[in-house]
């Protein structure tokens, strides 16, 4: 064998080995499936969700999701969710954007609530990868059939930082994982928990990832079609159903300080006994949401529908710390209410869904994410990662008889 052979077959074995941990790193971050929470005997709220239980209920939404899991450090990745299957910046969806806390750094936003429409996929991924995401998104859309002679394009892109189990300063998500899970974006159920942008977050101090949910409302109220996708980071103290799950489980936020008075020792001498600048901002964290419906809302009430989201964070426990970008997204897929990019004319006019009939799309916002959120954590699996940080998955045996306790579930 020639000198050129002996470096060429080292090239190969090197990356055939690079592949194989890899693969028995993503293998071994799967496991076993978990159930979802409704499959778990979890009810949340009082409609009935759709086909799914997934955002891609909502006719034409479809989720792309890359999963980059390398070695021992390397904990991230991509979702991408996309309104419709066409060319998004010439056929723009409307939406809107609202904030519950801003320490987070979600591109794109402010055009979208400024104009009040969506020409792009929305991105999630982990926050030191926010810049490469536009850029890959920019190069897709310009590729577009159509987009030749488009000279600014606005590209939506969310991120919670997942850089206690993911080396989040190697930076290696790339443009072709974006573009990768845009391509491959497709409806059906998306996968949850250890996936995508979810792959190294954590919840309550459990793992958390990705999650979704949906709602269907009745036919006399419309019959329309609500789904949610979320990226759980975030603390607090978790409740599910109202049951005080994360106390029962003796693991919430300021638990430190409860101990102290329990013990009768004072605040001022335990305070050295834990990090905090982590207990005044809430152990820090993010979480985005993403809301679709196929309802015929413009702007104002999808802004409306947004907050609603952030009320179904609530439910579940969070403390929205200072340390947190708590973010909601929320579009319409329906076709009356889409924005052609060169439209004839100087006016529009939409047939939308009217003030005094949005109340049940909001509880079916509220709801859905609720149950988006539980689904992160029921789904997500125990994961070690970067400098050996090891996050436990969600316990569901002892959640199982707290939930019993409490008459959730018989």
């Amino acid at each position: 064998m020639t000198n050129d052979a002996f470096v060429v077959f080292g090239k190969m074995i090197r990356l055939m080995t690079c592949f194989g941990i890899w693969l028995c790193t993503f293998l071994s971050a799967q496991g076993s499936e978990r159930p979802r929470a409704r499959d778990f005997g979890v009810r949340v709220g009082v409609l009935e969700p759709g086909p799914l239980n997934a955002i891609t209920d909502v006719p034409g939404v479809l989720v792309g999701q890359v999963t980059r899991i390398q070695g021992d450090s390397v904990r991230t990745g991509i979702t991408a969710i996309l309104p419709h299957a066409g060319n998004i910046f010439q056929d723009k969806v409307p939406a809107a954007v609202y904030v519950a806390n801003g320490f987070g750094k979600l591109a794109g936003s402010t055009q979208v609530n400024e104009l009040g429409n969506l020409e792009s996929p929305i991105v999630l991924t982990n926050t030191l990868s926010v810049a490469r995401a536009v850029d890959a998104i920019l190069d897709y859309l310009l590729a577009l059939p159509g987009n030749e002679k488009v000279a600014s394009a606005n590209a939506v892109v969310g991120e919670t930082n997942d850089g206690f189990l993911n080396d989040i300063r190697a930076r290696v998500i790339q443009p072709a994982d974006v573009i990768a899970a845009i391509r491959n974006a497709r409806g059906g159920p998306p996968a949850e928990g250890n996936v995508g942008a979810g792959t190294g977050t954590q919840c309550f101090g459990f793992k958390g990832g990705i999650g979704t949910a949906s709602r269907r409302l009745p036919s006399a109220l419309g019959g329309y079609l609500l789904g949610v996708l979320v990226q759980t980071n975030y603390g607090g103290t978790l409740q599910i159903g109202g049951a005080p799950v994360g106390v029962e489980l003796d693991r919430y936020y300021l638990k430190q300080f409860k101990d102290t008075k329990q013990s009768g020792a004072s605040a001022d001498a335990q305070a050295g006994t834990f990090n905090k600048r982590a207990v005044l901002n809430g152990a820090g964290g993010s979480c985005m949401i993403v809301v679709a419906t196929d309802a015929p809302l413009t702007h104002r009430n999808l802004m409306r529908l947004a907050r609603r989201a952030v009320m179904g964070l609530a439910r579940t426990g969070s403390s929205f710390s200072n340390g947190s970008g708590d973010y909601a997204i929320a579009f319409s897929t329906a076709r009356s209410v889409r924005v052609r990019h060169q439209a004839e004319g100087g006016t529009e006019s939409y047939e939308e869904v009217r003030n005094d009939a949005v109340s049940p799309l909001f509880e079916a916002a509220i709801e859905a994410t609720e149950e988006a959120v539980y689904n992160s954590l029921f789904r997500a699996q125990t994961m070690t990662g970067f400098q050996g940080h090891k996050i436990d998955a969600l316990p569901l045996d002892q959640v199982r008889e707290i939930l019993r306790k409490y008459g959730l579930l018989k």
